[in-house]
């Protein structure tokens, strides 16, 4: 018996990890490892400005630092899921560590844009070796009925991470200088690797996997197709991909440079603003959470709305008469955006319950490239826009809408099939529970 539904029982398994406090220390250094990786991952949020200065480039040589960070991040999504079903979560989780903590002290060290170029690319690989080795690790340790909450409490601690990159990176920067900043921050992937080799474990004694019998080109093969074929994993990626980009472009990279120069406010100012789309994410991914573990049926109106909202207050801010929009708005803008990320965690809701064990990390690797796709495809377009308009922000940032529309059809219409799929199983597993010998 397997409990496939993943929302409608509240019974633990015969095969269920106990959890209890030592699987909360061993998944909390799996989390502690992955709130480093965001701290990397948006240091240069904050610094895109001094970036541009440094290495004397444009706004689409300025985005390619983004692009090229998130095209390595997600086009390594499938194969990561792949790696984490197959080799378990501490080897994938050492190996990351060791990428992004060599590509933030290369990126602090860098000469030329080329070299911080490659210091981004490999800073992306590692950081895509940590989100869906945490989701594993959680499933590994504690009983299935908990994986929505793991799930959103990981990304809460990510952004926190986000926090320390939008108040402290930001003021290091103009206190420290570049190289000081970035190579003191890179210390601490040295902290986590040594914590995550003495103390992290991928499973609990006496929950062993069963080992890995099936390898090659055809296992892979079938892994992703089976993935892919199931509705609750295409609808968990468009859900990832409408949801989260908006807030990962204006947070990334863009957030900054439009408060400063389209909106005309101090840097300290603007990084409030964007410390406020950080803390807004935490407070919502909390109230997200938990409506969702009361009310499943409410996932897919959560992350509409989520869209709708982000759709108006864009539009209302870009089309604000004048050469500034009035703070108040720019307030809510960042209080809205701050929702974003947790409803792209939706995503990973609808796909747990379409797939078995044996093919979570695959399944959770098609979601999160989804948001990761959306995001590089908008940085590429606001840089390409900013050159072509004369740093227009108000056309560039209309690119956000193009997504969120194909974004939205794609929802619609796998929304209605997944649904008959996760009742069906929900029937059947109630079945095969009345014909389980007590």
């Amino acid at each position: 018996m397997s409990n496939r539904n993943g929302y409608g029982s509240a019974v633990t398994l015969p095969g269920d990890p106990p959890g209890g406090r030592r699987a909360a220390l061993v998944w909390g250094v799996g989390v502690a490892v992955y709130f480093v990786a965001v701290i990397f991952r948006t240091s240069l949020g904050v610094a895109g400005l001094d970036a541009a200065d440094r290495f004397d480039v444009n706004a689409s040589a300025l985005s390619t630092f983004s692009i090229l960070q998130l095209l390595v991040y997600a086009g390594m999504q499938i194969p990561v899921g792949l790696m984490v079903d197959r080799l378990g979560t501490k080897k994938v989780l050492a190996l990351g560590v060791v990428l992004f903590t060599l590509g933030q002290l290369g990126f602090a060290l860098s000469p030329s844009y080329g070299t911080a170029l490659a210091s981004r690319a490999l800073l992306g690989c590692g950081d895509a070796m940590t989100f869906i080795s945490v989701l594993r690790l959680g499933s590994r340790w504690f009983p299935a009925r908990r994986g929505p909450l793991i799930g959103q409490v990981a990304a809460l601690f990510g952004m926190a991470g986000n926090l320390v990159s939008t108040v402290f990176i930001a003021r290091a920067l103009h206190g420290l200088g570049w190289t000081t900043t970035f190579v003191g921050s890179s210390l601490a992937g040295v902290v986590v690797l040594v914590l995550l080799l003495l103390f992290l474990k991928d499973h609990p004694e006496g929950h062993e996997p069963q080992p890995a019998t099936h390898a090659g080109a055809a296992f892979v093969r079938r892994q992703i197709a089976e993935s892919w074929r199931e509705p609750g994993t295409r609808l968990g990626m468009w859900v990832h991909f409408t949801t989260q980009f908006p807030a990962m472009v204006f947070l990334l990279l863009w957030g900054l440079p439009y408060l400063v120069e389209a909106q005309g406010l101090s840097r300290s100012t603007a990084g409030t603003l964007l410390t406020l789309v950080v803390l807004s994410n935490m407070v919502v991914g909390l109230a997200y959470g938990q409506i969702i573990a009361r009310h499943h049926t409410a996932r897919a109106p959560l992350a509409l709305g989520t869209v709708a909202a982000t759709a108006l207050l864009w539009a209302t801010t870009l089309a604000y008469p004048g050469d500034h929009a009035p703070m108040w708005l720019l307030v809510t803008l960042c209080l809205v955006l701050g929702a974003c990320g947790p409803a792209s965690m939706i995503g990973f809701d609808f796909a747990r319950p379409a797939n078995p064990p044996e093919r979570q990390g695959t399944a959770s690797g098609i979601v999160n490239m989804g948001g990761f796709v959306a995001s590089m495809t908008t940085l590429l377009a606001v840089g390409v826009l900013l050159d072509a308009t004369g740093d227009n922000y108000r056309i560039a940032f209309s690119s956000v809408f193009v997504l969120e529309a194909l974004g939205v059809v794609q929802i619609l219409r796998l929304k209605a099939r997944t649904h008959r799929r996760e009742r069906d199983r929900l029937v059947a597993s109630r079945v095969e529970a009345v014909h389980v010998p007590v």
